[in-house]
């Protein structure tokens, strides 16, 4: 698609004026991008949010350790697993039309989260919740392939980018800030703090529902392919068997149905591509077609996404923990000990794409390598500082780890999608997504898990140290497949 075809007419609010259009697809304009934005920001958000707000749900619903899992892993699962469905629902019956449809019930989640009497209820509100994040999220991906080009396209990704490694850290910040202000306090009481950082994404989602219906344009694939059942389904048994025990596990103690599943992810995983791989010979359109897997911007890129986002996801899990129970920070300062890392990552995004069209895909490798250094310095001050460790103590490792993190994440993003082709835009968004966020939630089980093991034992320090070597290990590995990587980017 050429950049020279652009849209005849647009409104100040970047929706069209007319119907007219001089190339085949609208135009995305600047309200409508920052909408769709918003619509991936929630999502990763609310994946987050929860984590400093644990110790307030566990006093105010006496959840238990397993229920608290439950929280996070059962709006991790539900997401993870149906993105990949979500994008190609998108595809058939209409991106715009999916996105509001998934923002109105993430608004809608998100006050039965609010308003939840007890923890089962919070629980099966979270697993509907990351159902609607599942609906929503796939559709900003493809709304960006299909309606922009050239270096708007570049654009959007890279502020795609951004929003998301900016999303998953502010979540924390917010959370904490939130958690401690209770705005509701006076309507709910003690429990105000918990529940604020679930009600203030309804006045959000109401605003977002607007905006896209006014600016954000109309797209679908020109041709839609039927749902596949069975690979949704052995995509779904293969997360939810790899996911569900890894994350209860510790809590529960470990029970035989942990070990069970366990088992029998590795057949279900099998399963899947089996039956993938027979629908593309027979010519039908698999969940996630074995075409886009051979592009090799696509693969190489999704390899690097998985250590990041396993590496990350168990960061930020451990670091609430660390700093909430082992230095007894509030969820404020918890929170906001995070905001160096936000600030560098914001400054990092803004310079990548003219990095880029200098460096390539060598800025990835660049920032792997400053993040090593971040991870390094954050483990040789809490060795030093523990137990007086305080924000200005943090500020050097996490500013110096979030501009690594910025380097890499929107980079990856735009390297993942760069040769998708267009009508498969929203299976390609999906996949991505899928991987992130699958990935997340695993960092979370397994870094998570083995932080929460070593603490009885160790020490808050010394499991925190271990923690972040094992983090470490990830990093290097990222930083190691990045010179993989095409080096023109597209």
């Amino acid at each position: 698609m050429s950049e020279s075809r652009v849209l005849t007419t647009t409104s100040s609010t970047g929706a069209t004026a007319g119907a007219r259009y001089d190339h085949p697809s609208p135009v995305l304009g600047a309200l409508g991008l920052f909408t769709v934005l918003l619509g991936a920001a929630l999502p990763l958000i609310d994946f987050f949010i929860v984590n400093v707000a644990l110790p307030t749900i566990d006093h105010d619903l006496a959840a238990g350790p397993a229920l608290l899992e439950l929280v996070v892993a059962g709006y991790g699962l539900s997401y993870a697993v149906l993105l990949v469905l979500g994008g190609r629902l998108g595809d058939m019956a209409g991106r715009r039309r999916l996105f509001l449809a998934g923002m109105a019930a993430f608004g809608l989640t998100s006050l039965a989260c609010g308003l939840a009497p007890d923890a089962w209820t919070l629980v099966g509100a979270r697993v509907a919740q990351g159902a609607a994040a599942a609906l929503m999220l796939p559709q900003v991906l493809a709304t960006i392939q299909s309606a922009t080009a050239g270096h708007r396209r570049a654009r959007a990704m890279s502020l795609y980018g951004a929003t998301a490694g900016l999303s998953m850290v502010a979540g924390q910040i917010l959370g904490g800030v939130l958690v401690s202000a209770a705005p509701l306090a006076s309507v709910f009481g003690e429990s105000a703090g918990w529940r604020s950082v679930f009600l203030v994404n309804v006045p959000v989602a109401a605003v977002g529902l607007v905006l896209a219906a006014r600016s954000v344009p109309e797209t679908r694939s020109d041709r839609p392919a039927p749902v596949d059942i069975p690979g949704t389904v052995l995509l779904a048994v293969s997360l939810v068997t790899l996911l569900a025990p890894l994350t209860e596990g510790r809590a529960a103690g470990w029970p035989l149905w942990t070990w069970v599943s366990l088992g029998l992810f590795p057949f279900a995983a099998y399963a899947f591509c089996r039956v993938e791989l027979r629908a593309d010979a027979l010519g039908r359109v698999p969940l996630v077609p074995p075409s886009l897997l051979r592009l090799r911007s696509l693969r190489r890129g999704l390899a690097l996404v998985v250590p990041f986002s396993i590496a990350f996801g168990g960061f930020m899990f451990v670091i609430a923990v660390a700093l909430q129970q082992g230095l007894a920070m509030g969820p404020a300062s918890a929170g906001l000990s995070l905001a160096p890392m936000a600030a560098a990552f914001f400054a990092a995004s803004l310079a990548g794409p003219r990095l880029v069209r200098r460096f390539g895909s060598r800025v990835v490798t660049a920032g792997g390598l400053i993040q090593t250094v971040g991870v390094v310095l954050l483990v040789a001050t809490v060795w030093r500082a523990w137990p007086d460790l305080g924000l200005l103590g943090l500020l050097p490792a996490m500013a110096v780890a979030g501009f690594g993190q910025g380097l890499q994440l929107p980079v990856l993003f735009r390297i993942v999608l760069s040769d998708v082709p267009a009508d498969r835009a929203g299976v390609g968004g999906g996949v991505m997504t899928t991987t992130q966020q699958a990935s997340l939630a695993l960092g979370v089980a397994t870094l998570g898990t083995l932080f929460l093991a070593l603490v009885p034992g160790s020490g808050m320090r010394d499991a925190l140290i271990v923690t972040l070597l094992a983090q470490l290990s990830a990093v290097v590995l990222t930083t190691l497949l990045s010179l993989r990587l095409p080096r023109a980017i597209g």
